[in-house]
């Protein structure tokens, strides 16, 4: 069973409904019971990232099952959009530290003649390493972007996709059992839902 987490700061029903409409069996959860049973996690997320944080800090027991579910048992886990953002250290967006489970740090995208802020709408993602979580996916693909700040990692090999706009920033990571992904996939149709096709067979 895959757990979409209610924390208070994802869009929770589009998720759950593009997982049944490609016949994965998933649940929102908020119980911490009924987390810790899930063979995989999806962190979803709208919002600010210091709200994000300090939701997940003020649940009780919540970041530390995270913390044993996703580096001790190694279940895979999904971040899509802020919660993507929030698996990396920081963001320039805020100053609590983010779960720090991919090292790198969410940008805001700076002032532009001709481009607007946010990123909104649908841009092209090309793959930039070998992951489960492109298979049977194209080396570029079309996904749903809304976002005001991007994604750098540390570590190129954690880039999974790179989109452009204006510059080049990481639209999905990974290090093992852990992915995240800046666009919404919930949104993206065919691609989005192989990703989340991808991600449940992993």
């Amino acid at each position: 069973m895959i757990a979409i987490i209610n924390y208070g700061m994802g869009n929770l029903g589009s998720m759950n409904n593009m997982f049944k409409r490609i016949g994965v069996k998933a649940s929102i959860e908020s119980q911490l019971g009924r987390i810790e049973q899930a063979e995989k996690l999806v962190l979803p997320g709208v919002g600010s990232f210091d709200a994000a944080m300090n939701r997940l800090n003020a649940i009780t027991g919540l970041r530390d099952l995270l913390e044993d579910k996703v580096m001790n048992e190694k279940i895979p886990i999904l971040g899509v959009c802020l919660g993507m953002q929030i698996l990396t250290s920081a963001s320039e967006e805020g100053r609590q530290p983010g779960l720090g489970w991919i090292k790198g740090e969410a940008k805001r995208f700076p002032r532009h003649d001709t481009l607007k802020v946010p990123h909104m709408g649908w841009n092209i993602a090309s793959r930039e390493s070998a992951s489960l979580l492109t298979k049977n996916i194209g080396n570029e693909s079309r996904y749903y972007f809304v976002h005001s700040y991007y994604v750098r990692v540390d570590n190129q090999s954690h880039s999974i996709m790179r989109t452009h706009y204006g510059f080049g920033f990481d639209s999905a990571i990974g290090n093992k059992n852990i992915y995240g992904v800046q666009f919404h996939p919930e949104k993206s149709h065919r691609f989005g839902m192989q990703i989340l096709k991808n991600f449940s067979e992993i």
